[in-house]
């Protein structure tokens, strides 16, 4: 078994530090630690990642890549591959925090619309007792007293504190929760073994994904893969159903939304723009009284020296 070098532990590290990390990002701390490019020499970074995996195995870890359904991006980070009870005491989540999480991946994954999340006040209605084993939730004894007093407010902040961990991410309206980067990193075996739909093209849980326009069929793609599809032709048939899947209306979607991103940037550029020239003209404001001051004694002097002049000449012409 060949020993991992500093240049493994460091991206190893960067992903348990950081977290799940953009591949721009994730690339970049490699070209930083080995010199290469991954877009230029991939055969090498395959084998940095293979060579990582083959000693994460041994503690049932994996270096794991998969796209952001939200925004299509490519995403790595470290996950567990084992979920038991002894892998669950690593958390620093409480039972009824892990129960209420797990009430809100089950009601984004079965959404049958598949628009990848769910709203915030639907989130906070979710029942815990619904986690409790059926013939246990039949007794209303039986329900810990834990989730019964979960209150509103601690699901509030438990919501925030998944946010801020990547299990669960809010809309870009902050209205709705969807699924963290963490989630679709760590859940890929969950997804399977709860039959959560798959994308017709690349066979990962199409959580949030378009679904075939012809009433009746389930079949589900991503954006993503679709945006693929479009750039090959303009229109596919549903394997599913057998009837055209219309492509052409992705690009203009993608259009759309461009040009929704590119309004939010202008509008931000703007907001930086007021920003720095309000901050100008407080740097003024605070400058203009000492130059006032300045000014007046200037003035002042000016003055003195004038009047001096004056009774001199008065002096002398008397």
């Amino acid at each position: 078994m060949a020993s991992l070098s500093w240049k493994h532990h460091t991206l190893i590290q960067a992903l348990i530090s950081r977290g799940p990390l953009k591949e721009k990002e994730f690339h970049s701390i490699f070209t930083g630690v080995t010199g290469r490019n991954p877009g230029d020499a991939k055969k090498i970074f395959d084998k940095y990642l293979l060579e990582i995996n083959k000693e994460l195995s041994y503690v049932h870890f994996e270096l794991r890549a998969c796209r952001d359904q939200y925004d299509g991006h490519v995403c790595y980070g470290v996950v567990n591959t084992v979920s038991d009870d002894q892998s669950k005491l690593g958390t620093k989540y409480s039972v009824p925090q892990i129960a209420f999480f797990k009430g809100i991946i089950e009601a984004i994954a079965h959404d049958e619309a598949a628009q990848g999340c769910i709203s915030g006040f639907d989130a906070l209605n979710i029942r815990l007792e619904n986690q409790v084993p059926s013939e246990a939730s039949s007794s209303q004894q039986q329900v810990p007293p834990a989730f019964r007093n979960f209150s509103m407010s601690q699901k509030d902040k438990t919501l925030d504190e998944l946010v801020k961990d990547a299990w669960l991410c809010r809309t870009r309206d902050g209205n709705n929760i969807g699924l963290g980067i963490r989630s679709l990193l760590d859940l890929r075996s969950w997804f399977r073994n709860n039959d959560v739909p798959s994308c017709e093209v690349c066979n990962e849980a199409g959580v949030k994904a378009d679904l075939c326009p012809n009433e009746g069929c389930t079949v589900r793609i991503h954006k993503y893969c679709l945006k693929n599809l479009s750039s090959q032709r303009d229109d596919r048939v549903c394997s599913g159903c057998g009837k055209p899947w219309p492509l052409g209306r992705v690009a203009k979607e993608e259009a759309v939304e461009a040009a929704v991103n590119d309004d939010d940037e202008e509008e931000e550029t703007d907001t930086q723009a007021t920003s720095l020239r309000s901050k100008k003209r407080k740097i003024r404001r605070h400058r203009d009284p000492a130059e006032n001051v300045s000014s007046q004694a200037s003035l002042a002097s000016s003055s003195g020296i004038t009047r001096r002049r004056v009774t001199r000449s008065a002096a002398h012409l008397s």
